[in-house]
């Protein structure tokens, strides 16, 4: 793998992480949360469209799937794939850092376990 296959890859991870934490912001506004709790399906569905960092997570999201494509059309899927892991580690810290999520012990060990097994299987 090449230094900027690999950079790819990292740049498609960081951005899909930073996609769930900007989606995050965006479902828990308030105009969002009113809807979730009282509206219909209509009201829910115009308060998600309209809100901003629900539609940045998106773009994220398409910018991420965008890069992936490129590291799929240079590796094969079985060597690209495990790098995926790799998100639940930095989605673990963004949302520690930023939305002051609660980091337990038990799910700190099963993110490095994730890790674990992308090396092992990146080595393979």
């Amino acid at each position: 793998m090449t230094a900027p296959v690999l950079s790819l890859i990292l740049f498609s991870v960081a951005l899909s992480a930073l996609a769930q934490v900007v989606l995050k912001l965006g479902m828990s506004a308030g105009a969002v949360s009113r809807a979730l709790a009282e509206g219909g399906a209509a009201q829910v569905a115009f308060a998600v469209a309209s809100e901003w960092r629900v539609l940045a997570g998106l773009a994220l999201y398409l910018a991420s799937a965008a890069a992936w494509l490129f590291v799929l059309a240079r590796l094969q899927v079985s060597a690209a794939y495990p790098f995926v892991g790799l998100g639940f580690v930095l989605t673990l810290l963004l949302g520690w850092w930023w939305l002051g999520d609660t980091v337990s012990a038990q799910r700190i060990v099963g993110t490095l376990l994730v890790a674990a097994g992308v090396v092992l299987i990146s080595r393979s």
